[in-house]
C-alpha cells in the first residue's frame, strides 16, 4: 500500500467531519466567551484541541467495534485491512497526546478537563456504548464540554453564555443520540444494547428526541432574553432553529431507516452551519 493510500485510510478512520465539528465548537465557545472573534493563536490552539481529542475518540471507537464492523461494515479501514489494529492504536495514542500537549500549552485547567473528557470517551467506547441512556449522556456531555473548553481556553470559562451554549449542545446531541439508537435498534438488539428504543419502542424514543429538540430551541432563545439582541446572533441561530424544526418533523415522520438518517444528517448539518455562520458573523 502506498503512503497516499495509507494516509487516506487513516483519514477515513477519524471520520474528519466529526473532529472538524468538535474543533469548530471549541472556537464557538471562545467566540461566545470573548464576545468577539478570538486571536488566530487562540483559534488555532482551540480548533486543534477539539480536532485531535475527537480524532482519538473516533479511532478507539472503531477499534472496540472491530468484531461488529467485520460483519456489518467490512469496508471500514480496520476490518478491511487498510489499517492494522496496531497502527490504529498508535494513531489513537498519537492524536490523544497531541491533544493533551495543546491542552497543557493553553492552561493546566484545560489539560485537566481534556484528560477527563478523553477518559470518558474511552470508557464509553470500551464499556458503555451498549448501556443505553448512560452512554447517550456521556457522548452529550463530551460534546457540550467542547464549548466550555473554548471559554476556559481564553480565560472566560465563567461566562454564562458559554454555559448556555454548552447546555444547547448537550440537549441537541442527546436528542440525536436517542434518535440514532431508534434508527439502529434492530442491530443494537443483537448486541444487547439497552437503548431507550429497545426498552420502550422506537416511537417513544423518537418522541423523547423530538421533545429534546424543542428544549434545545428554547435554550437558544435564552441569550436573547439575557440581552443578546444583535443580528450577528439572532439571524444565524434563528435560521438554525427553523432548519432544526423542519428536519425534526421529518425525523418524527420517518418510516424507514434511510429517511430517519437523512433527517438526522439534516439536523446535524443545520446545527454545524448555524454555528459556523455565527462565528463568521462575529468575524465580519
Amino acid at each position: 500500500m502506498s503512503i497516499f493510500e495509507k494516509a487516506k485510510a487513516l483519514l477515513q478512520l477519524i471520520r474528519p467531519e466529526l473532529p472538524i465539528s468538535a474543533g469548530i465548537c471549541v472556537v464557538v465557545g471562545q467566540t461566545i466567551a470573548l464576545g468577539r472573534f478570538p486571536t488566530l493563536t487562540n483559534l488555532g490552539l482551540g480548533f486543534g484541541l477539539g480536532l485531535f481529542l475527537s480524532s482519538s475518540a473516533m479511532i478507539f471507537n472503531d477499534l472496540f467495534d472491530l468484531e461488529v464492523d467485520r460483519i456489518n461494515t467490512p469496508h471500514k479501514p480496520i476490518p478491511s485491512g487498510k489499517v492494522t489494529p496496531t497502527e490504529a492504536i498508535l494513531f489513537g495514542v498519537v492524536t490523544a497526546l497531541i491533544a493533551l500537549l495543546i491542552a497543557g500549552w493553553i492552561a493546566p485547567l484545560v489539560l485537566a478537563l481534556s484528560l477527563v473528557l478523553w477518559g470518558l470517551g474511552f470508557l464509553y467506547n470500551w464499556k458503555l456504548k451498549a448501556s443505553g441512556l448512560m452512554g447517550n449522556l456521556i457522548v452529550a456531555i463530551n460534546v457540550a464540554m467542547t464549548f466550555i473548553l473554548g471559554g476556559i481556553s481564553v480565560g472566560e470559562g465563567g461566562n454564562p453564555l458559554v454555559w448556555i451554549f454548552g447546555a444547547i449542545a448537550f440537549v441537541f446531541d442527546l436528542a440525536e443520540e436517542i434518535a440514532g439508537d431508534a434508527m439502529d435498534m434492530e442491530g443494537d438488539r443483537k448486541s444487547g444494547s439497552q437503548s431507550l428504543a429497545i426498552l420502550h419502542g422506537k416511537r417513544i424514543a423518537l418522541r423523547i428526541s423530538g421533545a429534546l429538540f424543542v428544549v434545545m430551541i428554547l435554550l437558544s432563545l435564552l441569550p436573547v432574553v439575557l440581552g443578546e439582541t444583535s443580528l450577528a446572533y439572532i439571524l444565524p441561530i434563528g435560521l438554525m432553529d427553523v432548519a432544526i424544526v423542519f428536519f425534526g418533523i421529518r425525523l418524527m415522520k420517518s418510516r424507514t431507516h434511510q429517511e430517519g438518517y437523512r433527517a438526522m444528517r439534516g439536523l446535524y448539518l443545520s446545527a454545524t452551519i448555524g454555528l459556523v455562520a455565527f462565528i463568521l458573523s462575529r468575524f465580519v
